[in-house]
């Protein structure tokens, strides 16, 4: 079953359009008309006009004018002159009984367009001929005499069909003026719209017309389609499969909706209703025509000429016949000596409508032709065709080899594709027998580009495969490149010790001066450094640079170079950047991107633990435009310095910003990256006030899989289950990423310390509603959570020694949550001035720290604890600043805080708070993401009123926006 949206989505421009130039618009004068009379509204099929049409009809009733639509249908040569009169007639006459009679009385040749004398077996008393003259006449009095009770919209859709006494009629409504409110509405297909159809004339000729514009419907934008797949399914889809059903439905509405419908199909296919009302098109094309068609189908969306006179089996002039029928008949397109289909997803469905026999030969051409010479095209096109021509042979050497040059133009998700293809292939012993072939460098390739695109848990996992399907002969130094790239992208992913492998692959290589042990070695330093094994790391370290250097191997040197340089944590953090710099610099000289990225990001971090967040931001910024520019933006480091970065504007108030950087729902990221970003703006939407828990929540099946994410997702549950009054799931999550985390980490992991102030303060904020009971168990719970934070600060270490800035503040501020709680719950409470004094530390750190919505957060508590003691004036000291930051954040959950502390600042004239009954209705649409004119049309009052309502609202709960106004009522109980 097709789903279908009521909502108008992306067309809100185009409604406007057409609504202003007919003067439907509410801003309009009443009744009046401007230049425009009649609007011709074209497009392709499916793409929305009828939409358009229903929204544009609605919008006419609001503002009180009467609708009256006909519709052409496809008779073929069996048109039915007029047919769309005669259904307007019908409907005039229902609503409109007296005009009719009128009218019919002083234009008796309307009453041959009434819809019961057109019935065959109707007796026929009337039998002269009709003069057209007086039935224009009749019908253009009926149009005029109806405007004189309202202003009258009439719509004509699907003029393609209509029969030309019907197109007559319309040219003399365009050309004839009214003397009362009468605007005209007719719809066509474009796309139907071939060189020799009767309207293509008709429709150029109209448009010469004074009062006569044209409107073209485009297709849907990109946003625009996914907006309306959200409509379709609340529930949402896959990322995968969203921008799937963007890309084939081509900003089409007709397509996203029946895409859509079929998402849960397997593979890429078209649906069978889809496919049918596509093909169709195809009944009107000759033999040849099909013909040239379907060869063009097997190419995909595009191809050159050269490549259908060499596939087609047609001779020069019946292939010139053929395309030209095509083209003329819009099923191709031709620009540039290529064709494409006017719509992929007709390319999709002539395909899928091959037989299985003939869909092989004609990739065997395709196959041919490009080995060849006959036609132009890649290794990637041959590997394909050859594939589905049962060439597995040939498949193979051009899997391969579009793979390598996938890698070459920075193509790494591409480049992953193919050499899998190859692999998967090689699956047959026969084949692998019979090439000769290097399968652990083509195994290592594949793993690279998985690595490179985002996805090394794949990468690790296509190795083990290959590696345990090696036969017992295989060379060792197969073995021992599989080994060591496993044991170094294992490095990666969590909850693993590559050492062992790694030292397997070690003793595995053959002793001497080889590019091959260099390799392994200096993947062996780089794997005992991240298991924190430095000293070990720099001994083997300096025996791979040994042999890079006297190999001439200067992108392993680079390598190398940047994993020394990463051991000088150690040391003072000027050495450290002094090394790093240097290997950039080496690697820049010797074009080893991967050493470079990696150590521009070692130099974003090193400036982030210090804070000093302009050089972070400029390195991190670097480090990400590198690996966009060479096409691997969710390669290692590059995108690690993306998230880091996001994550110093969210720590800077540059929330805005953040956003920006971690929307690559386009770029389709592979899971973990995605998974990575989605906290960061998890965090930001739930201090603006949005309901994220439910997404928070999905986040933890990746938990296990990237301690980052188990991090920041658990920090958003904690913070939303404060927010909600929710203690005990807040402790729920505490406790259950402590245990993810210790499972895969250690148990006493820095970020415990942040997560334990946070679930503090959760619990601190449920205290007013707690019994003693409740309290005193709690009690416990805040205990245990305190002094686990300062077994973490026991055990802390680092190479460099240092406790940073964002450490010194959240271990104040745990320390400061704590005594909070015990002061609001009675129990061991501290002395007043101990209380604040922990909390003005907290705020110096913070500070320090330079995290914008934190500090506010601190200031806001104290301005609290302060106002509670009786010191309004001190507390106003720091909720000033706190409000202001909330502000400019959009913070709308601090906005609350404050406002619930009683610190919001002293108004000239008290504003209030009561909603009348009609703001209160209007408030409970505004909360379900009504617009101004639905809601209108819903009361039965104008847009601007309801604009009016809006601003009183907002004024009255002090929001800055209508999702700030939603949210701050469900708080305050305002919504039933």
């Amino acid at each position: 079953m097709a789903h279908t949206s009521r909502t108008l989505v992306g067309r809100d421009a185009e409604l406007a359009e057409v609504a202003s130039l007919l003067g439907v618009r509410p801003s309009a004068p009443s009744g009046g008309l401007g230049d425009t009379t009649a609007v011709l509204l074209s497009g392709d099929a499916g793409v929305g006009k009828t939409r358009l049409l229903t929204e544009l009809r609605d919008l006419a009733f609001t503002e009180g004018w009467q609708v009256f639509a006909g519709h052409c249908l496809d008779f073929g040569d069996s048109a039915l002159p007029y047919l769309p009169f005669s259904e307007v007639l019908g409907r005039v006459a229902a609503d409109l009984p007296d005009v009719v009679d009128e009218v019919a009385a002083a234009h008796p040749a309307l009453a041959r367009l009434q819809p019961g004398r057109r019935m065959m077996g109707r007796e026929e008393r009337d039998s002269h001929a009709l003069d057209r003259g007086d039935l224009f006449e009749a019908v253009h009095a009926l149009l005029e005499t109806a405007a004189a009770k309202a202003p009258l919209l009439l719509v004509i859709e699907d003029t393609h069909w209509a029969d030309q006494s019907t197109r007559d009629m319309l040219s003399f409504l365009f050309s004839r003026p009214f003397g009362g409110p009468v605007a005209l509405v007719a719809s066509y297909r474009s796309d139907d719209l071939h060189r020799r159809h009767p309207l293509r004339r008709q429709v150029a000729e109209w448009s010469r017309l004074r009062g006569v514009h044209r409107v073209a419907l485009s297709p849907l934008s990109d946003d625009a389609v996914r907006a309306l797949i959200a409509e379709l399914v609340p529930e949402g889809l896959a990322e995968k499969e969203l921008a799937d059903i963007v890309s084939r439905a081509e900003g089409n509405a007709f397509f996203v909706e029946e895409l859509t419908s079929a998402a849960a199909g397997p593979g890429r296919w078209v649906p069978a209703d889809l496919a049918d009302v596509l093909l169709v098109r195809l009944d009107r094309l000759d033999d040849t025509a099909r013909q040239v068609v379907r060869a063009a189908s097997v190419s995909g969306r595009k191809v050159a000429h050269e490549m259908l006179a060499a596939v087609s089996g047609l001779g020069d002039g019946d292939l010139d016949d053929g395309v030209r029928k095509a083209v003329e008949m819009n099923i191709l397109v031709a620009s540039e000596g290529r064709y494409s289909f006017r719509h992929a997803l007709l390319g999709e469905a002539v395909y899928d409508d091959l037989l299985p026999g003939e869909r092989v030969r004609l990739h065997e051409r395709y196959a041919a032709a490009l080995q060849a010479g006959d036609a132009r095209g890649t290794a990637a096109e041959l590997a394909r065709h050859a594939r589905l021509a049962m060439d597995l042979d040939t498949a193979l050497t051009a899997s391969i080899q579009a793979g390598n040059e996938a890698t070459q133009v920075g193509g790494p998700g591409e480049a992953a594709y193919h050499y899998q293809q190859a692999l998967e292939l090689l699956v047959d012993p026969r084949r692998s027998a019979q090439v000769d072939l290097d399968l652990s460098k083509l195994v290592v390739s594949a793993a690279e580009a998985l690595s490179a695109s985002g996805d090394p848990e794949r990468a690790v996992k296509v190795i083990a495969e290959q590696v345990d399907r090696l036969p017992a002969d295989a060379p060792t130094t197969w073995r021992a490149r599989m080994l060591s790239t496993q044991a170094h992208l294992m490095t990666m992913l969590e909850g693993t010790d590559p050492v062992p492998m790694s030292e397997d692959a070690v003793a595995l290589v053959p002793d001497g001066e080889s590019g091959l042990r260099t390799r392994v070695l200096a993947n062996h330093a780089r794997v005992l450094a991240n298991m924190g094994r430095y000293e070990e790391a720099q001994g083997v370290g300096m025996e791979a640079l040994t042999l890079a250097e006297k190999l001439d191997l200067s992108e392993l040197a680079a390598d190398v170079i940047t994993t020394l340089s990463g051991l000088k944590k150690a040391g003072p953090r000027e050495g450290l950047r002094a090394a790093l710099r240097d290997a950039v610099a080496r690697a820049e000289e010797s074009g080893a991107l991967g050493p470079e990225l990696r150590a521009r990001y070692l130099l974003g971090r090193s400036y982030e633990d210090w804070a000093e967040f302009d050089d972070t931001e400029a390195w991190f910024r670097s480090t990400i435009d590198r690996g966009v520019a060479a096409g691997i933006p969710f390669a290692p480091y590059a995108f690690e310095a993306r998230w880091q970065l996001a994550w110093v504007y969210d720590v800077q108030g540059r929330w805005d910003e953040a956003m920006a950087l971690t929307d690559v729902a386009a770029d389709s990221p592979p899971p973990i990256p995605r998974a990575l970003i989605e906290p960061l703006r998890l965090q930001i939407r739930l201090a603006r006030g949005e309901d994220v828990t439910a997404e928070a929540r999905a986040l933890r099946m990746f938990w296990a899989r990237e301690g980052g994410v188990a991090i920041n997702a658990s920090a958003v549950e904690i913070d939303a289950a404060g927010y909600r009054g929710d203690p005990a799931g807040a402790v729920e999550a505490y406790h259950e990423v402590v245990a993810v985390l210790s499972r895969i980490w250690h148990e006493w992991f820095s970020a415990r310390i942040r997560l334990g102030a946070l679930t503090i303060a959760a619990i601190t904020r449920a205290v007013p509603h707690l019994s003693a009971a409740e309290r005193a168990a709690y009690a416990e719970t805040v205990d245990r959570i305190h002094a686990d934070g300062h077994v973490v600060l026991d055990r802390y270490s680092d190479p460099s020694g240092h406790w940073g800035p964002e450490g010194r503040a959240w271990m104040k501020r745990l320390d400061a949550e704590t005594l909070r709680f015990r002061w609001l719950a009675g129990i061991d409470a501290p002395p007043q001035q101990a209380l604040i004094d922990c909390w003005h530390d907290a705020i110096a750190l913070y500070e320090d720290f330079g995290h914008v919505h934190e500090l506010a957060r601190v200031r806001t508590a104290l301005a609290g604890i302060l106002r509670a003691g009786g010191d309004v004036a001190a507390a106003r000291e720091y909720g000033d600043p706190a409000r202001e930051a909330a502000h400019r954040l959009g913070a709308v959950r601090l906005l609350e805080d404050l406002r619930a502390i009683g610190s919001a600042p002293v108004r000239a004239e008290a504003v209030p708070d009561a909603l009348t009954p009609r703001e209160t209705e209007i408030l409970a649409l505004v909360a379900e993401g009504r617009s101004n004119g639905e809601i209108a049309k819903q009361l039965f009052i104008s847009a601007k009123t309801v604009s009016v309502h809006v601003s009183n609202i907002l004024g009255k709960l002090d929001a800055a926006g209508r999702t700030e106004a939603a949210a701050i009522a469900r708080r305050r109980g305002l919504l039933s």
